[in-house]
């Protein structure tokens, strides 16, 4: 964003030293120079700064009061007191409105909810994490001082040398989390769109695959129904053991030219990876630079005009123009030539080069620019986290966790922390990723939990004993398979109720999208209930639970409790779910060829779907912000019981023009309708149809309705959520537990008294000393729906 003249406020003695910038109503930047020698470049932070972005340019409403001695900036949002001299705890803070009235002061130590990190390499459980911009305390900062920067041209510079520089910003949003973290983008850019694929299954492993061995496996996940979007192959496609490296006292981690005893023809065998619908990312060490036994190891050092008299290897070098121009040009497009769509950059090797700057940053930052330019679609790398801004450059991932309850423990949480940074694409090593134990209730708790994160990667060492095709697992964990606005797709339940103290408590718990409150069970299964188990907080207001239909009362806390096949997944009333209505969707991640809709009743909703084509040009557009899509909108009127389906717009050439298409509707916790059918309308240019449909298992099914057409579906008035049956849903967990029988006829007794209230049972189970698991899944359902 480029500021307005008088949002900078400048001053200072013996020159000026000091700058003020007012971005935002919540968003301050302060630069302390002792030279007077500000800092108008962008960072890798803020990348935008000095861009120009009509209606977000504007200097926020605020006032000045200054004396000689005394500076003072207020805006709606915050009172920052400044006493004209070098930055301290003392001289410079401010007092944040919204409802927080906290005090920032520079220097102090702040307390966020949390941010992210750069890798949970080897962690085992919870680590620390760098801060975000989101806290209770209602101010956040980010020290921009030390990043590196951009040129005119577009390259990269280190920061001016000199002691005591200050280029900070302050986040000054209170509880308005939301706004915090769009202040984030305004400065530092905007998420790109991802492609679809890129939302689907990967599937990676570090393994000494041949090319036949892959796309043999990948006909196996064909054949069992699992559908994929992405094939990562590990470093192993490059030479690691090959004897020239052995003789050159290399590690092998690095390099660039194929194994050919494994990938004998690597265009041929990336080509059938395409044909069966994956994109395909290959694994880079890139530190080790260029050795004498690469293929390209003579070009490459003729374009950096390296000595190659002695075979002295081509030093790693990516803070200079010319290492990075044939890096790019020849190693990475000799790669894509093959048929390579995106990189892996695994980079581990620490923070810093010869330029100053982290080569993380510069690695990243080019990989993106690069894979734009080659216009294969919406640009993408696959990387670690280097710093705030990295959100511009998606998709990380995670790093090396160990197999242990604990790293799944943690993961949700530190996702969803993520998001406080704006860091919103995380993928994890689903499973984990090395040591541990075999523990098959993990790794189904570790899938579902995948499902319901940003992106879904399966991904392992190369032990002979781990296994995660779906086919070489016990039945019930191979069940699990089958089930599996510019803002992170996850997000802590305290950005929707800053307020509520619950909010802060559960930070496995998040939304996943705008629609759906998943609640992850990350710990040890109940031997003897074979339940796990989770505490959730419910806001405000009735939910159902998507998988088993459950309806529950909100505003509370309560455990809840499922088997190995069933994960606690929550749709408030109101909720609209589009998804592909195909069973087993076709590999690639591709626009569904029919759709289900799945609408929790009991409030008005609303959602709209959005498509794009990605063939057309327009996919090429980072940010998506000139791109036509084809828009559908869904609205459900809960007065009249009326869903409302109208395609909005469409894509200009696109393939899905013109093409019909099945929609079904299911209304999960629907209490059963008079006579069980429904009355619909089809409505486009060349139709008009009105006709009743059946109403099977709470769902309807329509199909080949005409593109660009509309849907009508009468409820009838007022549809309610059902009310449980406690009875029904406890007696199946009383026969799968391993219990006394005694036990569990007493329990019985018990809950399926007809006379008995809810209260009376539940001080009933009290005196018969049950044990935790089997009281908590007990009391659970008959609690969820408090109504009579």
């Amino acid at each position: 964003m480029s500021p307005e003249p008088d949002a900078h406020i400048i001053g200072g003695r013996d020159g000026a030293k000091y700058r003020f910038t007012l971005l935002t109503d919540g968003l301050l930047r302060y630069e302390w120079a002792p030279d007077g020698v500000f800092e108008d470049r962008p960072s890798a932070f803020a990348a935008t700064r000095n861009s120009s972005d009509p209606g977000k340019s504007e200097v926020p409403d605020h006032r000045i009061k200054e004396t000689e001695d005394l500076l003072e900036i207020i805006t709606a949002r915050f009172h920052l007191t400044y006493n004209k001299q070098e930055f301290s705890p003392h001289g410079l803070s401010a007092i944040v409105a919204n409802h927080t009235r906290s005090t920032w002061r520079y220097g102090k130590k702040e307390e966020t909810e949390g941010g992210t990190t750069r890798t949970l390499d080897a962690v085992d459980g919870r680590t620390e994490v760098e801060p975000g911009v989101v806290s209770q305390k209602g101010f956040a900062t980010i020290d921009d001082s030390t990043t590196m920067l951009f040129e005119e041209d577009g390259f990269i510079a280190p920061r001016r040398s000199g002691r005591g520089r200050v280029d900070g910003y302050l986040f000054a949003y209170g509880h308005d989390y939301r706004e915090a973290v769009k202040g984030l983008y305004a400065i530092s850019g905007r998420p790109p769109v991802l492609p679809r694929w890129a939302l689907g299954n990967w599937w990676s492993r570090y393994y000494e695959y041949t090319a036949d061995s892959y796309l043999t496996l990948m006909n196996q996940f064909r054949d069992n129904g699992i559908p994929l979007s992405t094939a990562v192959i590990d470093m192993d496609w490059h030479l690691v053991d090959d004897p020239r490296i052995v003789a050159a006292g290399m590690t092998g981690w690095t390099g660039y030219t194929w194994n050919r005893e494994l990938f004998p023809n690597p265009p041929e065998f990336l080509q059938e990876l395409h044909k069966r619908g994956l994109k395909v990312t290959l694994n880079d060490h890139p530190a080790d630079g260029v050795h004498s036994y690469e293929d390209l190891y003579k070009e490459v050092a003729q374009a950096v005009g390296h000595d190659t008299s002695h075979n002295d290897p081509v030093p790693f070098e990516i803070t200079n123009r010319k290492y990075l121009d044939a890096y790019m040009n020849i190693l990475i497009s000799s790669l894509e030539k093959d048929g390579m769509d995106f990189v892996w950059i695994d980079w581990q090797q620490g923070e810093f080069s010869l330029m100053g700057v982290d080569p993380l940053w510069v690695l990243n930052h080019y990989h993106f620019v690069h894979n734009a330019d080659s216009e294969k679609g919406r640009p993408i790398i696959f990387s670690r986290y280097a710093g705030p801004g990295s959100h511009r450059y998606p998709i990380g991932f995670s790093g090396d966790s160990i197999v242990s309850w604990d790293s799944l423990d943690f993961q949700p949480e530190f996702t969803s922390m993520a998001s406080n940074i704006g860091y919103g694409w995380w993928s994890h090593d689903i499973g984990g990723h090395m040591r541990g134990i075999k523990d098959y209730d993990l790794l189904t708790r570790w899938i579902q939990y995948g499902v319901f994160s940003p992106v879904m990667r399966l991904h392992s060492s190369k032990s002979l004993w781990v296994a995660k095709e779906a086919w070489k697992l016990p039945p019930g964990p191979r069940g699990n398979w089958q089930r599996c606005k510019g803002e992170p797709l996850i997000q802590p339940m305290y950005w929707e109720y800053p307020y509520a103290d619950p909010a802060y408590k559960v930070p496995n718990q998040f939304f996943f999208g705008s629609q759906m409150i998943v609640v992850p069970i990350t710990t040890p299964q109940s031997r003897s209930m074979g339940l796990g188990k989770v505490k959730a907080w419910l806001p405000p207001g009735r939910y159902v639970d998507y998988f088993n239909n459950v309806v529950y009362d909100g505003d509370r806390e309560l455990w809840l409790s499922r088997p190995l096949d069933h994960y606690p997944v929550l749709l408030k009333e109101g909720s609209i779910v589009p998804l592909d209505q195909n069973e087993i969707p076709k590999n690639g991640g591709g626009n569904p060829d029919a759709f289900e809709v799945v609408v929790t009743v009991g409030a008005d909703g609303y959602f709209e779907l959005a498509e794009d084509d990605e063939d057309s040009t327009a996919a090429n557009d980072v940010l998506a912000q000139d791109q036509e899509w084809s828009k559908i909108s869904i609205n459900f009127t809960q007065s009249i019981g009326r869903i409302h389906v109208k395609s909005v717009s469409k894509m200009r050439g696109s393939k899905a023009n013109g093409r019909a298409r099945g929609w079904s509707f299911r209304f999960p916790g629907l209490k059963a309708i008079k006579d069980m059918s429904l009355q619909v309308m089809v409505m486009s240019a060349s139709l008009t149809e009105d006709y009743t449909r059946p109403f099977i298992g709470n769902m309807i099914n329509i199909s080949d309705v005409p593109a660009e057409s509309q849907i009508i579906v009468e409820l009838g008035p007022n549809p309610q959520l059902a009310i449980n049956d406690p009875v029904s849903l406890i007696e199946p967990i009383l026969d799968a537990a391993q219990n006394d029988y005694e036990i569990k006829d007493a329990v019985w007794d018990v809950v399926s008294a007809e006379k008995s209230s809810v209260m009376d049972k539940l001080a009933q189970l009290q005196t018969l000393g049950l044990d935790e698991d089997l009281s908590l899944a007990v009391t659970e359902y008959l609690i969820a729906d408090s109504r009579p």
